[in-house]
């Protein structure tokens, strides 16, 4: 099952699992957040919205907050002697899309814990 999703003014195609990024939005680290904008419930039968699908959205876990690359807006005047530059870098969230849900229902998988590093075997255990 996929969903088609707005979110930013761009729209994403997503599957459980799926690991994207898109402009920052609320939400802290290792949370749950609902994505209410779906224009496409996708499957065995196909929904489509109009313009969204209603009760239907998509449940993510926020997985991190970042900056994305630099963008420089550089601007010259041939033999003007005049230059401006520029740069920004866009604000993102990295999101693991947990599920998808459909008819008004809620989420009903929590945020994953931290992953735990496994001891490492040691050579006094095997003697």
């Amino acid at each position: 099952m996929f969903a088609v999703i707005k979110t930013g003014g761009r729209q994403y195609r997503v599957a459980p699992d799926d690991v994207l990024e898109i402009g920052k939005i609320a939400g802290d680290v290792g949370t749950i957040v609902q994505l209410g904008e779906v224009l496409v419930l996708g499957g065995d039968t196909p929904v489509l919205g109009a313009p969204t699908v209603a009760g239907a959205s998509v449940a993510a876990e926020v997985l991190d907050h970042k900056r994305g690359p630099k963008v420089i807006a550089f601007k010259k005047r041939r033999r003007k002697h005049s230059k401006r530059k520029r740069g920004y870098r866009d604000e993102i969230t990295v999101l693991r899309i947990t599920e998808i849900l459909a008819d008004g229902k809620q989420p009903s998988i929590g945020p994953r814990g931290p992953k735990v590093a496994k001891p490492a075997a040691s050579d006094n255990a095997a003697a």
